[in-house]
């Protein structure tokens, strides 16, 4: 292990981040289970950043992977591909976009990246709203609209960005008021900062629950609100799913659906969990939007057989085992296990989220000051008892995050949460 730690570090960025001191090896996976290196066996609860959605080595998908390679790894969009023809039937049947056209791409940066070129394409505008403490990946567009400063190297950008409050509910100036007083607030700021500026804003981009920034999330309707607006300025509304979509949050299949009073938004971002592991993303928007480019492009590795034919496969699994339903029932279970866990411990401020999607916000007692030192010390005693987590929030990451396979069991849910007990109180 400390052989391969050696390695990485003389021939990777320093600024890679890597989870613990010790850093860990994975060597194979089962289930809800990975195995290290050194032979123990982990439960994991992050799903390698929320990306293992149905399961590890899950026999539709090896199979269908196998399979497909066997046959022809790689053509390009050059070509026709009766896998990702057949995907993209089935993301844009789902999205509940009207008239939706599906790009794929390799990964949630590109995908945000390709949305965010065809908002400004479409407007003929360089401007984007996003929410403050959100992050949309790590390409040098999306760089310039995440509002996370832990995960923003650089303030150049292509593009003028506009922050809009509103997606985190328990802090922040309007953190006092009622839900509905939130959303009354946050959209008198949207109206304030659109009557300042100067020409057509092209999109706003949010997450429905911001992922990096610590599962946080606004009360239902507010992004209805936020549309209601847009709408009055023509301004496109993406919805970043590459965390919330395909059911985690239990509740809705797409984060977006706890703010339907106006409708779909007019695109969607996706990737992650549909993959399996596999290097799936892409963009679901109405056809009006995703034609509006005037210029020919391909993509050389997106939509790729390999990946469709798993992604399929994944996604008829999700499907077909009600995947989302078992979110809603067994992450309802540990996220009420887990408050009253942390019910009598000073150092977790709150336990939020839906679904298999939780975050525990950790603070110094006595105070809301994040406490960093704490998560990063829970984060080492879980791996110890067996468990793997994850952890965001904002740039102070005090915030452990918590996101298994969807077809996490009571008994996992119970094992794992007994184990982050223990970790939490010797915090």
């Amino acid at each position: 292990m400390t052989e391969l730690f050696d390695r990485h570090k003389a021939v990777l960025p320093e600024w890679l981040a890597l989870y613990y001191q010790r850093p860990l090896e994975l060597t194979h996976g089962e289930g809800r289970h990975v195995w290290g290196a050194d032979g123990k066996r982990y439960l994991d609860f992050f799903g390698g950043i929320l990306t293992t959605m149905t399961a590890h080595a899950l026999p539709e998908v090896t199979k269908a992977v196998s399979e497909q390679a066997g046959r022809l790894i790689h053509s390009s969009t050059l070509y026709l591909n009766r896998p990702m023809v057949e995907l993209a039937e089935r993301v844009a049947a789902l999205s509940g976009i009207p008239d939706a056209r599906v790009f794929f791409t390799t990964s949630g940066t590109e995908a945000n990246d390709a949305a965010l070129l065809l908002a400004t394409a479409h407007r003929r505008s360089n401007q984007i709203l996003a929410m403050r403490n959100g992050y949309h990946g790590r390409s040098f567009t999306s760089i310039g609209i995440t509002g996370n400063q832990s995960w923003s190297p650089t303030s150049l950008s292509p593009l003028q960005t506009l922050y809009v409050h509103g997606g985190v509910r328990g802090r922040g100036p309007y953190a006092e008021l009622s839900d509905a007083e939130f959303i009354a607030a946050c959209v008198a700021d949207l109206r304030d900062m659109l009557g300042q500026g100067r020409g057509g804003v092209a999109a706003l981009i949010a997450e429905p629950i911001q992922g990096v920034g610590g599962f946080t999330s606004p009360p239902d309707g507010l992004y209805a609100a936020f549309r209601e607006v847009l709408d009055e300025h023509g301004i496109l509304w993406i919805s970043d799913e590459v965390q919330t979509g395909w059911g985690r949050t239990g509740e809705h299949f797409w984060g977006w659906q706890a703010h339907d009073r106006s409708g779909p938004p007019d695109m969607l971002t996706f990737a992650k969990g549909i993959g399996n592991g596999m290097s799936i993303g892409g963009v679901v928007a109405r056809a009006e939007v995703m034609n509006s480019l005037d210029a020919n492009s391909i993509s050389t590795f997106g939509g790729s057989p390999v990946t469709m034919a798993a992604g399929l496969a994944n996604l008829s699994h999700l499907l077909e085992h009600d995947l989302q339903g078992n979110a809603r029932r067994v992450g309802g279970l540990l996220i009420e296990r887990l408050r009253a866990i942390c019910a009598q411990l000073p150092v977790v401020r709150e336990v939020r989220g839906r679904g298999l999607m939780i975050g525990i916000e950790l603070v110094e007692p006595g105070t809301d000051e994040p406490n960093q030192r704490a998560a990063a010390a829970v984060l080492e005693a879980a791996r110890e008892g067996g468990l793997l987590i994850g952890k965001g929030g904002g740039h102070h990451t005090s915030v452990l995050r918590v996101a298994p396979p969807l077809s996490l069991t009571v008994a996992e849910a119970e094992e794992g949460a007994a184990i982050l007990e223990q970790a939490l109180r010797s915090a």
